[in-house]
């Protein structure tokens, strides 16, 4: 009767109800409201609504579940503890932020027989049924999700520290890659800290290259090399991404220059992301060389990753060419006094670049200065066409 009633009646309804009620029976009942605030605030000591929409009932039902599949232990949880909330909170998840995954638990005397025991056989343990949470029997089950961030690590493992607690296994990609594939509404993909090398990363890109939705992806944080990235390059190529960051990855020339090629045809991307990387000035110029073509990316992260001069006037001539790059940052490299000038000099044409951050590269205080005033000169004129 809940939705026949008046509105002043459903305030008083929601001020009353017990927050201990079941959630089968309250979820697709009561809507949006007091009672879905107190539920938060009674579970939780922080509730910022910024990240759920400014709705309680999403905030409850995501932070729901992300505990429960945080909780989730391998071949002892059940997959019915998940499953059984997926028909009440489906509708109102739309964000998985998931900040660990557990693995199995050992069980004693076990461990000498899977990793070390030469007497026994192979077939005389068989190992758990997963690494960690399976993905498959979930995404393709949430409709509405369109954010899935996740770290395969255990946040508090105390003296029971392992390496491999921090990683995604083999089995692990496999199984995420499928239910990627399955999840057609997902826009954002972030999964970093979780130790992801080439293997890993083709094999998700694999099942990325036709996704419909996704526009965002973050592999910040793992290990991918220029494998890795020659398949990142294939998704740029395919896919209709807007953002990618790798971040503090292993890529190199050779992976750099495959997504410079990509880049150069790709009509989509808005920013990209490979500060803390390797990829010298080969990489550097040939990402400079593929901007001379594109005409669409806004912001460039080049920060440490051991490029010099000759990079910075490969950019310098594109900062004369091309006005649609908005932000790039150079920091942390060594371009020296004649990158600084050539910089200084292309900086003097260009009329778009609002952000340029050229901390930490040996450049003299006098191009610095210039560039900077030109900078402060562009972001007023931004603010003023906004303003207008």
């Amino acid at each position: 009767m809940f939705e026949e009633l008046p509105p002043i009646h459903k305030v008083f309804v929601q001020e009353r109800l017990p927050t201990s009620l079941p959630l089968h029976v309250t979820a697709n009942v009561i809507s949006d409201g007091v009672y879905w605030k107190r539920c938060c605030e009674q579970r939780w000591d922080i509730c910022d609504l910024t990240d759920y929409g400014h709705s309680w009932k999403r905030m409850f039902f995501e932070r729901h579940m992300e505990n429960i599949i945080e909780l989730f232990i391998p071949d002892e949880t059940e997959p019915k503890t998940v499953l059984e909330m997926v028909p009440l909170c489906r509708n109102y998840v739309k964000r998985l932020d998931i900040s660990q995954l557990l693995p199995p638990i050992k069980e004693p005397g076990k461990e000498e027989q899977e990793y070390g025991s030469k007497l026994a056989s192979d077939s005389e343990y068989e190992g758990p049924s997963m690494d960690h949470f399976d993905f498959n029997i979930l995404l393709k089950k949430l409709t509405q999700l369109e954010e899935l961030h996740l770290v395969y690590r255990v946040k508090h493992c105390g003296m029971n520290f392992e390496w491999k607690m921090f990683e995604m296994t083999d089995r692990d990609c496999e199984s995420l890659a499928t239910a990627l594939v399955s999840c057609k509404s997902l826009k954002l993909l972030r999964l970093h800290q979780s130790h992801i090398g080439d293997k890993k990363c083709r094999l998700l890109v694999k099942n990325l290259l036709d996704h419909p939705s996704l526009t965002e992806l973050d592999f910040s944080h793992n290990m991918i090399g220029d494998k890795g990235a020659r398949a990142i390059g294939k998704l740029l190529a395919r896919n209709k991404l807007e953002t990618l960051n790798m971040c503090d990855n292993d890529i190199r020339c050779p992976g750099a220059k495959a997504i410079a090629h990509a880049l150069s045809e790709n009509s989509s991307l808005l920013s990209l992301n490979l500060r803390l990387n390797g990829v010298r000035d080969e990489g550097g110029q040939a990402i400079g060389k593929a901007l001379l073509n594109n005409k669409t990316l806004l912001r460039l992260h080049l920060g440490a990753n051991r490029v010099t001069g000759p990079t910075a006037v490969a950019l310098s001539k594109v900062l004369v060419e091309n006005n649609t790059l908005k932000s790039i940052n150079l920091s942390c490299n060594h371009l020296g006094v004649d990158g600084g000038i050539a910089l200084r000099e292309a900086m003097s044409q260009n009329t778009s670049v609002t952000e340029c951050d050229i901390r930490l590269t040996e450049i003299d205080e006098q191009s610095v200065s210039f560039i900077n005033k030109v900078v402060w000169t562009h972001q007023r004129q931004a603010r003023g066409r906004e303003t207008k």
